[in-house]
């Protein structure tokens, strides 16, 4: 897909389809007025007809608009003018990407630019626009008999400018808006493959390959590595599978020497069958998306070498298959972390905060401003916030508040969690130093207390996207969230936004 920004009046803009907008009072934005304009009342006639009303996601596809250079112009229903926000501008791009792509157009111009909420300014709906429409465009037919045939897909897509946006500002947008789009697509790529083709090797591949792309540093530590650095909690997970662990460390150096990074930690269990402790047969070929944390470093890292964002990062992904077996770990087990603490094994399917205990300690080295967790860790994160935002807990006030703030920013909101001293009773073990579950009561809380005793060192934050990194059901597949939250983050961290 091709961006650009294009400046003229819309009735003369020639394309193979213009964008503009309706609202739910079948009040005409302005581009849609120049248009009615142009061409001696059409478009009032059919919003009069009760053709196009304008409520929110409509669309209606017209096709030689007298008066208009336009080969179509597509109506997008926007709504309610008083409630038309940032989260509705996205999706009424949306809309119109997927009432054009199968049209045969293979360029468009969208002209609601100056509809975009004021209080975001235009740069922003610009980078939310460029990035919506990459993601109503992904596809996943990796391993489809029958590829979807592109030779008439759409290409190109342009964006009148925004008013009070430099034509500056607006490139440097899309450029961000796309690099975002492209990096989400990632994320859902790799979440999607199947766990047979995506195992710790693979992933381990995938880093070297964009290290080598965009000149991140990788290093990828094998067993014996991990056996001398101690990390016995994380080699307890893969100790029943035949896929070897990974663990993956990638450095983005584009900042300031002696600025501290910011370091990302994903959790990368390419398959959970739970071990031991097995899940249930229904659902668990959904448990291929406990990488989408891991997936989401590789994501973000992506997109901010893109845009060769002035920071540094370090991301890590501790990387495992968590399978039973005659050497698997078993409950009651009692294994020793990277940190010297000691971990009774309660559940062999809480598995995840194991592996990134020892990557929180690994982290310390790096001397970090701060340190982001991200993983699909608790259920119990699904039953407390559902689908639509990823929990969120921290040791710092500060940090919580800038990652709560880019997840608006980004529409890929979080929701902060306590985790309070009085939850780390509930971690107590007669036979260790903790165990690793604190049962029932609050268990996505608990499991952030858990990770907390490895955090002592730096700003930390947790967030559990166990309800938000992928989706079940008909759209079944991998959400790519929270790479946009992340990016914003450091976006807002490099002073670019």
């Amino acid at each position: 897909m091709e961006f650009s920004i294009k400046s003229g009046s819309p009735e003369k803009l020639r394309t193979g389809a213009l964008i503009v907008g309706i609202y739910e009072s079948r009040k005409l934005t302005a581009a849609a007025a120049a248009l009615d304009a142009a061409s001696k009342g059409r478009i009032g006639e059919i919003t009069g007809s009760g053709d196009m009303e304008g409520k929110a996601g409509s669309t209606l596809l017209l096709h030689k608009l007298p008066g208009v250079a336009a080969e179509r112009v597509l109506l997008v229903g926007l709504g309610k003018e008083k409630e038309f926000g940032a989260r509705e501008y996205r999706d009424a791009v949306a809309a119109a990407v997927r009432a054009l792509r199968d049209t045969g157009a293979s360029d468009a111009v969208c002209a609601l630019a100056d509809e975009a909420p004021r209080k975001s300014g235009g740069a922003r709906a610009l980078r939310q626009a460029a990035s919506a429409v990459l993601d109503v465009l992904y596809r996943y037919d990796t391993h489809a008999r029958h590829k979807k045939d592109e030779s008439r897909a759409l290409a190109k897509m342009a964006f009148t400018l925004p008013k009070k946006c430099s034509a500056s500002a607006a490139e440097e947008a899309l450029v961000q808006g796309a690099a975002i789009g492209h990096a989400v697509a990632f994320t859902k790529t790799l979440g999607n493959l199947p766990p047979n083709v995506c195992t710790p090797t693979y992933l381990a591949e995938q880093a070297l390959e964009l290290g080598r792309k965009s000149g991140i540093a990788v290093t990828v530590l094998e067993r014996a590595d991990m056996q001398k650095l101690g990390m016995g909690s994380l080699l307890s997970v893969s100790a029943g599978t035949r896929q070897p662990p990974k663990f993956i460390a990638m450095e983005y150096r584009a900042g300031k020497k002696a600025d501290a990074p910011v370091v990302l930690v994903g959790k990368g269990v390419t398959f959970d069958s739970g071990g031991i402790s097995l899940k249930p047969g229904e659902g668990m070929d959904e448990m291929k998306y406990d990488m989408c944390g891991g997936a989401s470093v590789l994501g973000t890292l992506q997109a901010i070498a893109a845009m060769k964002l002035p920071i540094n990062v370090v991301g890590l992904i501790p990387t495992v298959e968590n399978m039973p077996g005659g050497a698997a770990t078993r409950p009651g087990d009692v294994v020793k972390s990277m940190s010297g603490q000691t971990i009774e094994i309660l559940n062999t399917d809480a598995e995840g905060r194991l592996i990134l205990c020892d990557a929180l300690t690994y982290a310390e080295r790096f001397e970090p401003a701060c340190v982001v967790d991200i993983a699909t860790l608790t259920g119990a994160c699904i039953i407390a916030l559902g689908h639509v935002t990823s929990g969120l807990m921290a040791n710092d006030d500060a940090l919580a508040d800038e990652l709560l703030a880019a997840g608006q920013s980004a529409l890929d909101r979080a929701w902060r969690l306590p985790i309070w001293d009085d939850y780390q009773e509930q971690l107590k073990s007669n036979f260790a130093d903790m165990g690793n579950i604190g049962g029932r009561p609050a268990g996505s809380i608990t499991a952030a207390c858990f990770l907390s005793r490895f955090t002592k060192k730096y700003k930390w934050a947790h967030l559990d996207i166990a309800g938000t990194a992928w989706k079940s059901g008909k759209d079944k597949g991998a959400t790519g969230r929270p790479v946009p939250l992340l990016v914003n983050f450091l976006l807002e961290r490099a002073g670019k936004l």
